[in-house]
């Protein structure tokens, strides 16, 4: 996918965020592990958001085992600057054909 349509993605996966209660607190959080889409906050949780979109392959399987190692080493380095003590989880959000998903707690 180029960078414009992840952008792209990424501008509706925050508006849908928005719409759905959460408050954007970042984007594009990169560091030498890694890189996060969106962090948002939620009922004191925060939540660390996969973007996926594509057309004609399940954009899920793009997440794999090595993806979701450098999310955590991603996200372990922003919450020392954070707060180490907040609750967070992995979610993905996933756009395909003009649909969005949300599935929370991807790790579980």
């Amino acid at each position: 996918m180029s960078r414009k349509k992840g952008f792209e993605a990424e501008d509706l996966a925050c508006s849908y965020l928005q719409n759905n209660d959460f408050e954007i607190i970042k984007r594009n959080f990169f560091c030498k592990y890694g890189e996060i889409d969106i962090i948002a906050l939620k009922n004191k949780t925060l939540h660390f958001v996969e973007v996926k979109s594509g057309k004609g392959f399940e954009p899920i399987y793009a997440i794999t085992p090595a993806k979701i190692l450098k999310i955590t080493k991603t996200i372990h380095f922003f919450l020392l600057q954070y707060d180490p003590q907040t609750q967070y989880c992995i979610d993905a959000l996933i756009i395909k054909d003009n649909e969005i998903s949300l599935i929370e707690n991807i790790t579980l």
